[in-house]
Order: C-alpha cells, then sequence, then structure tokens
C-alpha cells in the first residue's frame, strides 16, 4: 500500500477535521497517524495526516479528489508520498561540524533526503563531498561579486531541482531577494548567544562572562539576520570547571543535533509557518526509530 501524507492549514471552523476523516475513508484509505493545532490567537487550524491508500490511488488523483473539501473550507493543502524523498542543497563556509554530520545521517539512512549538491565559498570540503559521490560547487564570494555569487548559487539551486536548502554554518548573510524567493526553503542553525554576544568568538565570550547555559537555535531564513520562525531549539549546561574550548566542543555537537532535528521536521512535512512562528507536529509513533535524532 502507498503511504502519503497531507498537510492542512485554513482558517479554524467546525467539520475541518470530520470532513478530511470522511474523505479518506471513502477513497478507500487508512489513517496511520494525525496531529492538529487550533491556534485560538491568530484562528489557524494545522493538521497533519499520515495515511495509507488501499486502492492505489496517486498523489494526482488524491489532489484532484480532495479539491472540493478544499475549497469549502478554504484550505492551503498538499498530499506528500513518503517514498518521495526531498532534494536539498547544503551550503558551508569553513565550520564542518553540521556538514559532516548531515553527512553521516544521510549516509546511514537516518536522514532520508537526496543531497544533490553542496555549495561553499571555500575549498575546505571539497574532497570530504565529492568521496561522498556529492556534487561540490566552489563560488567564491567577496564583497564586490556577492551579487554574481548569489545569482550563481541559485543557478544551482534551480537547475538541481532542490526543495530545501540547509545552511550548515554558511557565513555570508543572504540578500532579502533570495530570501523571499526562498521563503520557509532555507534552514539555518547558529548558536543561541544572541543578540548578548555576537561578532568573532562568541563562546570565549561567553566563558568570560560565565553562563551556564549553551544553545542553539534552527529557524527558517528571513530577511531580518537570525530572526526567522524558529524550528528548533537545544540547550546544554556548562560550570566554572569548564574551559573555552570545551563550550566550542559542547556547542558545535548542540548545533549539529538541533539542525538535523529542524530538517528531518521539515522533510517529513511537519513544520507549518504561522506568522513570525512555526507550529511542529511531532514525529509519528509508527516511524519513531527511523525520526529519532540526537
Amino acid at each position: 500500500m502507498s503511504a502519503f501524507d497531507l498537510t492542512v492549514q485554513c482558517a479554524s471552523t467546525r467539520g475541518i477535521v470530520a470532513a478530511i476523516s470522511t474523505y479518506l475513508a471513502e477513497q478507500g484509505c487508512n489513517i496511520t497517524d494525525s496531529a492538529q493545532f487550533d491556534d485560538q490567537e491568530t484562528g489557524n487550524f494545522f493538521m497533519r495526516v499520515c495515511f495509507r491508500s488501499e486502492t492505489g490511488a496517486t498523489l494526482d488523483e488524491l489532489d484532484a479528489s480532495f479539491a472540493a473539501t478544499g475549497a469549502e473550507f478554504g484550505m492551503t493543502y498538499e498530499f506528500h508520498d513518503t517514498a518521495q524523498r526531498k532534494k536539498v542543497v547544503i551550503m558551508v563556509s569553513r565550520f564542518g561540524h553540521c556538514l559532516n554530520d548531515l553527512l553521516y545521517r544521510w549516509r546511514i539512512g537516518a536522514l532520508p533526503i537526496d543531497i544533490v549538491g553542496v555549495i561553499s565559498n571555500h575549498m575546505d570540503y571539497q574532497k570530504l563531498v565529492v568521496n561522498h559521490d556529492i556534487p561540490f560547487h566552489h563560488v567564491r564570494v567577496t564583497r564586490d561579486t556577492k551579487p554574481e555569487a548569489e545569482a550563481r548559487q541559485m543557478q544551482i539551486i534551480e537547475e538541481s531541482g532542490a526543495e530545501l536548502v540547509v545552511l550548515a554554518r554558511y557565513m555570508q548573510v543572504l540578500s532579502d531577494e533570495m530570501c523571499q524567493k526562498m521563503s520557509g526553503r532555507i534552514i539555518n542553525i547558529h548558536h543561541s548567544f544572541l543578540p548578548s554576544f555576537k561578532g568573532a568568538n562568541p563562546y570565549k565570550q561567553a566563558y568570560e562572562r560565565g553562563v551556564k547555559l549553551i544553545g542553539a537555535t534552527s529557524h527558517y531564513v528571513t530577511a531580518d539576520l537570525d530572526e526567522g520562525p524558529i524550528i528548533e531549539q537545544d540547550t546544554v549546561r556548562v560550570t566554572h570547571a569548564q574551559s573555552p574550548e570545551d563550550y566550542v566542543s559542547l556547542g558545535r555537537d548542540t548545533e549539529s543535533q538541533v539542525l538535523a532535528r529542524a530538517v528531518h521536521a521539515h522533510i517529513h512535512n511537519r513544520v507549518f509557518l504561522n506568522g513570525s512562528k512555526t507550529v511542529v507536529f511531532p514525529a509519528s509513533p509508527g516511524s519513531y526509530a527511523s525520526e529519532r535524532m540526537g
């Protein structure tokens, strides 16, 4: 039996869940997991339904036959075939911990994506990427060539068919135009010391101030630097007995885990944009072993 996800977003009203359940039953589908959230502050309704088709229905057939129900409730909806992997481009600069972590999870099957390219403004990880049989694209970025470099990056993304761009510690600021064009399709990671500790070596700054928590935040990229809708966060405790190097090591581990969890949630269609924040549904119980990250 084919397995699908249905994601729905619309204004909250009575009868949405009943309409979706009735439709799926009439189409010979068996619901395997369902999650919903009614945001009483905004009046928005979100739902993700996992189901199996017992009739061999295709994605196009499901989409077409659901149109009337979607129109009735003014839904923004999409059906997803869970067997189809999302195409991903990774962008990286000179910190390789997140890139290495993503490649490892991808290689062992814990992160079911198709990595269709890695873009970097440095050559540091060319050999690593090529050894994984993944195209490596070196796009040098300077203050004078930034528009041309970004145009080349977008060309690579579009030609590869990438549906998601992951900034695995890519240290260049993207233009407003690129952020808007790729809205909801670029995920970034950074330490959670902002805005207290900006600039070079934030972990040393945190050490000097005696912080007790190190954290990381993964979010969608917007024109507002490091202020996009948050997908995933985590923290780890530190003590006075640890060194600045310990802070860096713990921080890199946390960044890697948080980014992987954010990417995993996105590719499984568990993340919904809700204004300046997100709704993130938990992993399906039936796939807990494969979806547990970090």
